[in-house]
């Protein structure tokens, strides 16, 4: 970890609160307060600057024991630090609202494990920060891990950094043919024509398939500049939208089931080159060296600066509720 625990702690009042580090891999950063007046709203609000360095720092943060027990408690919380809240659009996991643009974390069935990403790397616009609520933790598992997205790409070799920079990624999905979101839920229409205005406007490439069904492919650049710290960082989905990043009888259901170009998800380099094996296995290597876990708490708030670190899903018993909302929109300029 690059951040300094007690540069850290100088950034707020030690009579107030006091921090540490939760994770196997140190993320992430606890925020816990000492006295009962600490744990508000108006305290979050007083030291939002402080706060702001501190998750420009570390990448993600936990804020533990500040009375937010509701949907409703998490989303005053998420507009005290971040204001408005945004609408999850261009959909690539089930999830369903359960408050104002408060959603579940996912609806992924509880043996199935989820690999980092930084959420909607594929998109032009992207949410800087993603928050965590832990309504209802797993009795066993379902942890989030973290990782930081700049000791990612410190990771990689030379040769794939200078591949991916110099071409990009490029996201391919198809909708509509018995696997996965469809292009309805998806895009939050049933109009073709809303469709491909959005495509349009989005830089995503589109073609309309037999039955209704739909292809959609966007190249995207596979790194990013903090657009308040100017830092570098690891930042797209090449890896976990790969097809050899399924399971391996996934993978080979999915290719019998399905020709290359129709295949649900994939990602190539932005000129549309296979990404070998050897790369993408190098990629998920660097993502789970980096991983961090650590136990969620009833009531905990996961603060995550989307650019700076991904997050993850470990597999989980017994009930689970996760609620998620993103804010801080940024649109990139390099698209």
């Amino acid at each position: 970890m690059t951040v300094d625990l007690h540069e850290s702690l100088s950034l707020l009042p030690t009579a107030d609160a006091s921090t540490r580090f939760a994770g196997t891999a140190g993320l992430p950063l606890v925020i816990e307060p000492r006295h009962r007046s600490a744990a508000s709203v108006e305290w979050l609000a007083e030291h939002r600057d402080a706060i702001d360095k501190i998750v420009l720092r570390a990448g993600a943060v936990v804020f533990r024991d500040f009375g937010v027990a509701t949907a409703e408690d998490f989303g005053r919380f998420v507009q005290t630090l971040s204001g408005p809240v945004m609408t999850y659009r261009e959909r690539s996991s089930p999830r369903h609202e359960v408050g104002d643009r408060i959603y579940t974390s996912t609806d992924h069935p509880p043996h199935q494990h989820i690999f980092p990403h930084n959420e909607h790397s594929y998109a032009r616009t992207i949410p800087l920060r993603l928050y965590f609520h832990g309504l209802r933790p797993a009795d066993r598992g379902g942890a989030t891990p973290v990782a930081d997205t700049r000791r990612i790409l410190a990771r990689l070799s030379d040769r794939t950094k200078q591949r991916f920079r110099e071409k990009g990624w490029r996201y391919v999905r198809n909708f509509n043919d018995g696997f996965g979101l469809s292009w309805q839920t998806s895009f939050q229409t049933d109009d073709p024509a809303v469709v491909e205005e959005y495509c349009a406007r989005e830089h995503i490439g589109f073609r309309w398939k037999e039955g209704g069904r739909l292809r959609t492919w966007q190249v995207r650049p596979a790194t990013i500049r903090h657009p308040r710290s100017g830092e570098e960082a690891w930042f797209n989905h090449a890896a976990f939208f790969h097809i050899s990043s399924m399971e391996p009888d996934v993978e080979e259901a999915l290719r019998l089931s399905f020709r290359e170009d129709d295949l649900p998800n994939n990602t190539y380099y932005g000129d549309g080159t296979p990404i070998d094996g050897s790369t993408a296995h190098e990629l998920r290597r660097a993502y789970l060296a980096e991983l961090s876990t650590w136990p969620w708490e009833r009531g905990d708030v996961l603060l995550v600066d989307n650019v700076l670190a991904s997050h993850a899903r470990e597999t989980f018993e017994g009930e689970r509720k996760i609620l998620v909302a993103m804010a801080e929109p940024h649109t990139r300029d390099d698209i």
